[in-house]
């Protein structure tokens, strides 16, 4: 994102869009759920939007307001416009990105990217830039009413004239065509299961990123007659689909991670940090993995992290510190393994942020390394180490999440109560639903 001022990036936007004869722009937002909502104005509109905003009505969106306070602003930020390279050259459409505000000009605290905002700037006022990159996989298959697959691939195969790979292919053409940097594309470990992974950028740039990415995913996938997924665990026995979110500090161009005479090559700013996602990991865990879902991959046996350890090599663990090339200081970075890519980007680096500036404020003492296989470990033997576990299921994660003040100080008051709210009535919806796999199991029988 070029970050210019709000008139610089007004008269910016207004040249280019008369330049590339655009027609459309969409504004963009998100609701607390990390549902990408959006409205389209026409191009003589766009200099008024630009200074004071479009209204729209705020009380059908998840978490936004009730509808007795339903008028809302979406004013866009000129630093976010980017054309849409999949749209009709003929009338040209470009998006950006909106912050919500009240009809009175107040930021709106319902909104994710003002709680991405307000987050960044606490660690602004401590003195550093939160850096992230995240690892989104996902799946392509058929269509959108099953899991029949693209392709029979493996971890980092190449399969001459596969379908998914030329829709990966074609996926990163755009991303960079749209001004998203990629610095690596491969098929993952799962029959159909593929990842693109975006170059780090600021957190705000990377959640404008990550909503972006899994719209242009899913839109060259529709464009091509298949559906792409980012459903934590769409098909029983084999990997779920991760969001591992590598993070770092840095004061200016220094890392502040990076300490030359460490063994780990990690400051004691980074070991806080690290101790910081542990302790509130569980906390946290609700918002970084929102779906009943999402509990079906945090299980053991299939490269999700269940254990609350951390360690340089071992990929069990739920926090990994990557090896780097000697010399690369500013490569150093922690990799959280947890989330995954279903998750409101905004609010879940809100409060990855928040648990581990917790760490770097309080000082905690980071545990030692757990560089043996914590899944091999008998429950003893992890009891006797302390290494506790993520909450297993939605239920589980909203209780702890309740109970957090850490959380509830990172979302502010009504985006922590309204997703409160609608995480429970998801829980009540799931639990009282009859699978498929009751009627197989129990129906014959009972």
């Amino acid at each position: 994102m070029v970050n210019r001022s709000r008139e610089e990036g007004k008269e910016y936007v207004l040249k280019i869009a008369r330049e590339q004869g655009v027609k459309f722009i969409t504004l963009w937002f998100t609701d607390i759920l990390g549902f990408l909502k959006s409205f389209a104005i026409t191009v003589e509109e766009l200099e008024g939007a630009l200074v004071g905003g479009m209204g729209f009505d705020g009380s059908s969106i998840e978490g936004f307001a009730r509808i007795d306070e339903s008028d809302m602003v979406a004013l866009p930020d000129p630093n976010t416009f980017q054309l849409l390279p999949w749209r009709p050259a003929e009338h040209a459409v470009a998006r950006m990105f909106c912050d919500i505000l009240r009809p009175g000009g107040e930021l709106f605290e319902g909104d994710p990217r003002y709680v991405l905002k307000r987050n960044l700037k606490r660690a602004v006022d401590m003195g550093y830039t939160f850096y992230v990159g995240p690892e989104l996989e996902y799946f392509y298959f058929q269509d959108s009413k099953g899991t029949e697959p693209l392709d029979e691939g493996g971890y980092f195969d190449m399969i001459p004239l596969d379908a998914a790979t030329d829709l990966r292919r074609e996926t990163v053409l755009i991303l960079e065509e749209i001004g998203i940097g990629v610095e690596s594309s491969h098929h993952e470990a799962a029959t159909s299961q593929h990842e693109i992974d975006m170059r780090y950028a600021d957190a705000l740039t990377m959640a404008d990123n990550v909503m972006t990415y899994r719209l242009v995913v899913k839109q060259i996938a529709l464009k091509h007659g298949v559906y792409a997924t980012f459903m934590p665990k769409p098909v029983f026995g084999i990997n779920g689909s991760g969001m591992h979110v590598h993070q770092s500090l840095f004061r200016g161009d220094t890392n502040a991670f990076f300490d030359k005479d460490d063994e780990h090559h990690l400051s004691k700013i980074a070991k806080c940090y690290i101790a910081g996602l542990l302790k509130y990991a569980p906390e946290i865990t609700a918002v970084t993995n929102q779906w009943a879902n999402s509990y079906k991959r945090l299980v053991p046996g299939y490269e999700a992290p269940v254990y609350l350890s951390w360690a340089r090599l071992n990929r069990a663990d739920l926090i990994r510190v990557p090896e780097c090339k000697r010399g690369e200081k500013n490569a150093t970075r922690i990799e959280l393994r947890s989330p995954d890519p279903a998750c409101n980007p905004y609010l879940a680096f809100s409060v990855m942020l928040a648990a581990g500036l917790e760490g770097i404020e309080k000082e905690y003492e980071v545990p030692d390394p757990v560089e043996e296989n914590v899944y091999e470990m008998t429950e003893e033997e992890r009891k006797k180490r302390g290494i506790k576990a993520l909450p297993a299921n939605l239920l589980e994660a909203i209780h702890l999440t309740e109970q957090s003040e850490v959380v509830r100080k990172a979302l502010g008051d009504h985006v922590f109560h309204a997703f409160i709210k609608n995480k429970k009535i998801e829980w009540d919806q799931y639990r009282t639903q009859v699978t498929e796999y009751e009627l197989k199991r129990y129906l014959p029988l009972l």
